[in-house]
């Protein structure tokens, strides 16, 4: 039976240590992936946080357009676009929707609709869109998704995501072992 997928894209699809260089490069830092605790990256530089908001706003688009992809990501979205629909939901701003489906085109990688909300607050969309389980690397994002819409969340694993989850949601290492989990709970929910 084919299933609607909700796949958050920043951190999820693209390499979640994207940002870092960008800030090491501008302000002067030596982070690694493995310093980001907290999904609010303005922690870790000492300018105000209006500061880093301007920094972010000048530069995402140049950020996002040079965004990496995870690995195996796209040998396992190619698999799902066959049987499933692929309903992307990110935080993006609305005004970044062409950008982001070049991108997506450049990458080679298949979607059935791009949703850019312009808010970390994705409930609504995966509500809207009625997905049957969601893609996510954002910690409140992935528990508040299983929670209010009472579906399965895969979390991917990061620095800046620890906090424990409840059940429902799943932490994942890499979209191998998403795959396989998905492919288990498909079996289980035919």
């Amino acid at each position: 039976m084919r299933k609607k997928f909700g796949i958050d894209i920043d951190g999820t699809v693209t390499s979640p240590d994207t940002i870092v260089p960008y800030m090491n490069q501008d302000f002067g830092l030596s982070l690694t992936y493995s310093d980001i605790k907290e999904y609010d990256l303005s922690v870790h530089v000492d300018i105000p946080q209006a500061e880093f908001a301007k920094w972010w706003l000048d530069n995402e688009a140049k950020i996002y357009k040079a965004s990496p992809l995870t690995k195996e990501v796209k040998n396992v979205l190619r698999e799902w676009e066959l049987i499933h629909d692929l309903y992307f939901i990110s935080a993006r701003s609305k005004h970044l929707l062409e950008l982001t489906n070049e991108w997506f085109v450049k990458q080679d990688l298949p979607f059935h609709h791009i949703e850019l909300i312009g808010s970390h607050d994705k409930v609504n969309a995966a509500k809207q869109y009625e997905v049957d389980i969601f893609f996510e690397d954002k910690h409140d994002n992935a528990v508040a998704i299983c929670e209010q819409c009472n579906i399965p969340v895969i979390l991917f694993n990061t620095p800046y995501n620890q906090d424990p989850v409840p059940d429902g949601v799943v932490r994942v290492h890499s979209w191998s072992e998403a795959k396989a989990w998905v492919d288990k709970w498909l079996k289980e929910n035919a």
